[in-house]
C-alpha cells in the first residue's frame, strides 16, 4: 500500500521507523528516587502481565494499554511507572521526584501498593534502588558513602564525562535490592534521563548474562563424564578388529551423540543469550565514560574481575560441548567406515562363493546334459529297434540288427543337438526376464 511518500511501502516499514524511537531516553529533574524491578516471565505471559499492569491503571483511574502492547507508562501524581516487555523478561521502573532524609529511606518502589508488587508475573531476577542527589547533598567520601553501602565491596566512578559520581557496593540490602547513588555535578535533564536508564540496563544486563553460570557450572561434570567415555571409545576403536564388537561400539558412539545433542538443545539458548547480555553489558559500561576515582575500583573493574569469568565459563562450557560434539561425529565416522569396509568385505566373499557355486552348478548341468543324452538316446535306440523287428517279423526289415545300430549316431547326435537347443532358449528367455 502506498504511504504519503506516494510510493509503495514495504509492510514493516512504520514498525521499523518506530523501533528507533520505541524506548526514548527520558528527561529526569533531580532529586529523584528509581526502583527497578526485573522479573524473568520467558517468551511467553504478555496477556498476564498486560492483565496486570491494566489492574494498577484501573486503581489509579487511568486507561489501560493495549493488548498488544509491550511497554507503557503509568503517571500519578507521586510517581510515574514505566513497564517494558523484552524477549524472557520484563522490567518495572518506578520514577519519584523530591528529596528524602537520606538516601534510600524512602525509595520509589514505596509508591505502589504492596499487594500490586507481590503478585507480579515471573520470578524476580534483579531488584536496584538508585537515588539521584544534588551537588552538595551528600559529601562523597568514605566515610559518608559508608552509611549507605559497604565500604569494603565499594565501586564508583566520574561518568557521564564527569558530570556525575556513581556509587555502588553490588551488595543486596535487607530487602535484596542493590544500591546505586548518583550524585549529580552538572548533569542536565537530558544526562541525566541518559545516566539513570544506563544504569538500570547495566544492572538487567547483568543478571540475565549470568543466568548461564550455574548452568555451566552444573554441566562441568557431565562434560568432563563424556570426553572420558569419548576417550576410552576411541581406545576401543584403535583395538578392535571384530564386526560384533565395532557394530557394538557404534552403538555406545551413537548413544553419547544423543546425550551431546541433548546439552546441545538445552543450553544453546542460554548460553548464546548470556554471550549477548555480555555484549550488552559492556556496550553499557563503555557509554557511561567511566573516569576513575582514586582509591575505589570502577564500575568496569568490577564487572571484568566478577562478570567476565563467569561469561567466560559459559563460552568455555559450549565450546567444549560443540568440541565433544565435532570429535564423537568424527569418530562414529570413522567406524562406520570401518563397518562399511568389513561389509563390503563380507559381500565380495559371498559373492565370490556364489560365483563358484555357480560354476560348480554349470558343471553339473553340462554332466548331467551328457548323461541325458546317454540315456535318450538309450531310450530312442531301443524303439528304433523294437520297431525294426516288428518290420522284419512282416517281412519289411531283412537285418534290424544293423538298422538299429546305424541309427544309434544318428540318434545320439539328434538328441544333443535338441538338448542344447533347449538350453539355449531356457537361457536367452531368462536373460530376456532380466
Amino acid at each position: 500500500m502506498p504511504d504519503q511518500t506516494g510510493i509503495t511501502a514495504h509492510p514493516l516499514r512504520g514498525a521499523l521507523l518506530r523501533e528507533a524511537h520505541a524506548r526514548p531516553f527520558e528527561s529526569l529533574a533531580i532529586p529523584l528516587r528509581v526502583s527497578h524491578l526485573v522479573m524473568q516471565t520467558g517468551t511467553s505471559g504478555r496477556s498476564q502481565e498486560v492483565a496486570h499492569v491494566s489492574e494498577l491503571c484501573r486503581e489509579m483511574g487511568m486507561e489501560p494499554p493495549a493488548e498488544d502492547a509491550s511497554h507503557f507508562i503509568i503517571e500519578t501524581a507521586h510517581c510515574r511507572v514505566r513497564w517494558e516487555r523484552h524477549t524472557e523478561f520484563s522490567t518495572y521502573t518506578v520514577f519519584a521526584n523530591g528529596d528524602e532524609d537520606a538516601p534510600f529511606n524512602n525509595p520509589a518502589i514505596h509508591c505502589l501498593p504492596k499487594r500490586w508488587l507481590e503478585r507480579l508475573p515471573g520470578e524476580l531476577l534483579a531488584a536496584m534502588h538508585l537515588s539521584l542527589l544534588n551537588n552538595g547533598t551528600l559529601d562523597a567520601n568514605t566515610d559518608s558513602l559508608g552509611r549507605y553501602l559497604q565500604p569494603d565491596s565499594l565501586a564508583g566512578s566520574y561518568c557521564s564525562g564527569g558530570a556525575a559520581s556513581v556509587w555502588t557496593d553490588f551488595l543486596a540490602d535487607r530487602e535484596g535490592y542493590l544500591r546505586f547513588l548518583v550524585i549529580d555535578e552538572s548533569l542536565s535533564p537530558a544526562q541525566a534521563g541518559r545516566l539513570v536508564q544506563r544504569l538500570l540496563e547495566l544492572e538487567t544486563y547483568r543478571f540475565m548474562a549470568l543466568l548461564g553460570f550455574p548452568l555451566a557450572r552444573e554441566l562441568a561434570p557431565d562434560i568432563t563424564e563424556m570426553e572420558n567415555r569419548l576417550g576410552t571409545l576411541m581406545d576401543r576403536l584403535a583395538t578392535v578388529s571384530d564386526l560384533a564388537d565395532e557394530r557394538d561400539l557404534l552403538t555406545a558412539l551413537s548413544e553419547l551423540s544423543a546425550q551431546v545433542e541433548r546439552l546441545m538443545a538445552r543450553t544453546n539458548f542460554r548460553f548464546s543469550a548470556t554471550a549477548a547480555y555480555g555484549t550488552l553489558v559492556r556496550r553499557r559500561l563503555n557509554a557511561l565514560r567511566e573516569q576513575r576515582i582514586e582509591g575505589v575500583s570502577t564500575l568496569d573493574e568490577f564487572m571484568e574481575r566478577r562478570l567476565a569469568p563467569a561469561l567466560d565459563t559459559c563460552v568455555h562450557m559450549g565450546e567444549r560441548l560443540e568440541r565433544v560434539s565435532s570429535r564423537v561425529s568424527r569418530a562414529a565416522n570413522l567406524l562406520r567406515t570401518r563397518v562399511d569396509v568389513a561389509l563390503e568385505a563380507q559381500n565380495r566373499d559371498l559373492l565370490e562363493s556364489m560365483n563358484r557355486r555357480a560354476r560348480l552348478q554349470l558343471r553339473l548341468q553340462e554332466t548331467v546334459e551328457g548323461l541325458s543324452t546317454v540315456i535318450l538316446s538309450y531310450y530312442a535306440v531301443s524303439l528304433a529297434g523294437y520297431a525294426f523287428r516288428g518290420l522284419h517279423s512282416i517281412g519289411l526289415m531283412p537285418n534290424p540288427e544293423l538298422a538299429t545300430a546305424i541309427t544309434i549316431p544318428v540318434i545320439a547326435i539328434t538328441v544333443a543337438i535338441g538338448i542344447r537347443q533347449v538350453r539355449k532358449r531356457v537361457t536367452r528367455a531368462d536373460a530376456n526376464a532380466d
